[in-house]
């Protein structure tokens, strides 16, 4: 096994926050492994970064009205900043605007195209005539033709999760226009990947039959089976890398061509600033690559870029890529359109100081061989039954009792006590499951390292025992100092934030993973230990019905026709309805109020009475435009005086899109004083 571990993460879209799919499917677990190979004391770099060329940003751009660019500089830093506040220890977080992204993307490019790896290809692509330019896969949106999705994109399909181009679509239009487009021919730049199924069949179907996971291995059989076709690796778009060839204008690479070279050039940024040869973890047999990515991105990372680096020559191949399958929320598919997540950075500000409760509970239901669910019932469970009731209370226990008997100080054990080698035994059960990428099984071993201390001190009750039995007393505050100790070794690359306040509590040092595998005693007797201090806190039920309740609202105005529409007032019973004369009128006269640039006195027709309205109504209408208009007219309003006006009634309204009033009036003209309703 390599001292080197080069390990990614998946580029998210900087196209809006990151959300707990994303942190349970990738970014905690793969944190976690990052973690663990730099406590067994290897050479690790990890690495990631915003993926800001693609389809997504220049979508979002044009639905706000922004440039793409705009999109990326705000949701880059929202990102980094969630990551940070997380405790995601990426060694290097960059961006693929950056100019050595740019400078590598291109430079890998241009060795393909000088070994003659490419075909330029000239195709009928979808063209917009209105808006005059081409049609990337995910600005075309049909139908389906595997389940019938009539929003599917034109490269894949997000209900069944099939795989498209956009000559597959039934009924294709453009949505940038609405129209259907043309097909127009264009040239561009293709990588064969047909030549290279031979490779990806001996590397990967017969080298990776073993130790690869099901979902992996399964999906790249299937595209394996079905054939591979060539793929295009340039756009005809203006927001991308360039194309590093003459004649190529308007044409920039394919975002899955650039964005996994993006691991290499941050790798570069990173060396270049911590004194490394970038090389040594890209190029070298004795480095370790491994990709961190959800189901999503299995064909991109183990077809396509295994592809570009073979046609290269110079890179190493992965590992391993333990794609993970997805989380839904509250038993409904996360979806950032209908903002059915629970964001990153809305978390650290709802729950202070907690990032290790989401940590934990999104490992504990990692999706890792199927789709998974998080419920914010679940999420409370978690903290208040095993962080608080088990963990901390554990760790709070020996810390109170060492010192209430010992003033701090760390009685005198039995170093050869054989409940010494559950710490060995636990350290070891957690380093094998998370080398085989089982993030959950790991974090039940050291969960149970935990529940093995409680029932150790209950057992033990030393409590009971320093009265009459001193010497076992200490043995077992002794044991259950070790044990504590152990858990906040093995807990910081799951919980780095408890993990850092618990070293502080017993005033010790971050150890090897080795040592704790190995040595029968973390802390020695005559250690002065600081002040406890509650690790968790319990979560009270109202904090969790708000979280509930804002999801609830999220799903009341999904179901809106009309976003803008304000929420619903208080509902009234049919009783309070009856109450209501609603009539029709006629504005007689019309005159503007002095000193009231909103307002006009009006003389209306109710066919009750001839009567004054005041209405703010002056800056969407002149008094010439209302006279003689039929509207409607709350009859019992209960008069009152607007600017020494007496006002007897109120004139139905409503607000249009660009903030003008619009009457609400019959179809056709009819008497005045007809009862509405």
């Amino acid at each position: 096994m390599s001292n080197r571990k080069m390990i990614t993460a998946a580029l998210p879209y900087a196209n809006g926050p990151v959300h707990i799919g994303h942190l349970a499917g990738v970014y905690i677990p793969a944190d976690v492994y990052a973690r663990f190979q730099r406590r067994l004391g290897k050479d690790v770099a990890f690495i990631c970064g915003s993926d800001e060329h693609g389809i997504p940003i220049t979508i979002r751009a044009k639905k706000e009205g922004v440039t793409p660019q705009d999109i990326v500089d705000k949701y880059h830093e929202i990102i980094k900043k969630s990551f940070s506040d997380l405790g995601i220890s990426f060694d290097e977080y960059s961006r693929t605007t950056s100019k050595k992204h740019y400078e590598t993307s291109q430079d890998f490019f241009k060795v393909l195209y000088e070994k003659g790896k490419f075909t330029e290809e000239v195709s009928e692509q979808y063209f917009d005539e209105q808006a005059g330019e081409f049609l990337a896969d995910r600005y075309i949106v049909g139908t389906c033709p595997n389940c019938g999705n009539e929003n599917a994109y034109g490269d894949q399909c997000e209900r069944c999760g099939s795989t498209l181009s956009p000559s597959e679509l039934i009924n294709p239009k453009s949505m940038l226009s609405g129209n259907v487009p043309i097909l127009k021919e264009t040239k561009n730049w293709y990588l064969p990947l047909n030549d290279y199924e031979d490779f990806l069949n001996e590397w990967i179907i017969e080298g990776h039959k073993d130790d690869w996971k099901p979902n992996v291995y399964g999906q790249v059989k299937s595209w394996l089976n079905d054939g591979l076709k060539p793929r295009a690796m340039t756009r005809d778009l203006n927001w991308g890398v360039p194309i590093p060839l003459p004649n190529a204008e308007g044409k920039v690479l394919y975002v899955w061509f650039d964005a996994p070279i993006g691991y290499i050039s941050f790798t570069k940024e990173w060396a270049e600033k911590n004194g490394k040869d970038w090389k040594d973890y890209w190029q070298s047999e004795g480095s370790d690559l491994v990709h961190f990515i959800g189901k999503d991105n299995i064909v991109f990372h183990c077809i396509i870029f295994p592809a570009m680096m073979k046609a290269h020559g110079d890179y190493i191949m992965p590992k391993n890529v333990p794609a993970f399958e997805f989380l839904n929320l509250e038993n409904d598919k996360i979806s950032t359109s209908r903002n059915w997540a629970v964001w990153a950075h809305e978390y650290v500000e709802d729950f202070p100081g907690q990032q290790d409760v989401l940590r934990y509970t999104l490992l504990s239901s990692a999706p890792e061989t199927k789709d998974n669910n998080f419920t914010w019932k679940d999420f409370q469970t978690k903290n208040n039954s095993e962080l608080v009731g088990i963990f901390g209370n554990f760790i709070n226990r020996v810390a109170v009792l060492i010192h209430k008997y010992y003033d701090g100080i760390v009685p005198q054990g039995d170093m050869n006590s054989p409940e010494l080698k559950e710490i060995n035994k636990s350290a070891k059960e957690i380093s094998g499951f998370l080398e085989n990428y089982e993030f959950r099984n790991s974090l039940t071993a050291l969960m149970n390292l935990a529940r093995f201390g409680n029932q150790y001190l209950q057992t033990e009750e030393p409590w009971k025992t320093i009265k009459d039995n001193p010497e076992k007393a200490a043995q077992s505050l002794f044991v259950g100092a070790q044990i504590a100790v152990a858990l906040a070794q093995l807990c910081e690359p799951f919980m780095p934030f408890s993990s850092e306040k618990l070293l502080n509590m017993f005033n010790v040092e971050k150890q090897s993973w080795s040592d704790v595998e190995t040595k029968s005693v973390l802390i020695e007797t005559g250690h002065k230990i600081n002040e406890s201090s509650l690790l968790f806190s319990k979560i009270e039920d109202d904090i969790i019905e708000a979280q509930i309740q804002k999801l609830e609202d999220t799903k009341q105005s999904n179901k809106k026709t009309n976003p803008n529409a304000n929420p619903m007032k208080e509902e009234i019973t049919f009783d309070d309805f009856t109450k209501i004369d609603l009539r029709t009128a006629t504005i007689l006269e019309a005159e503007k109020v002095e000193k009231a640039d909103k307002l006009l006195k009006l003389k209306v027709d109710t066919g009750v009475d001839v009567r004054t309205v005041v209405s703010g109504i002056a800056e969407s209408f002149t008094p010439e435009e209302v006279i003689g208009k039929q509207v409607m007219i709350l009859l019992n309003l209960a008069p009152r005086k607007i600017r020494g006006i007496e006002s007897q009634g109120m004139l139905l309204l409503t607000t249009k899109a660009d903030g003008k009033l619009s009457f609400v009036t019959p179809d056709e003209t009819v008497e005045n004083g007809i009862e509405i309703g």
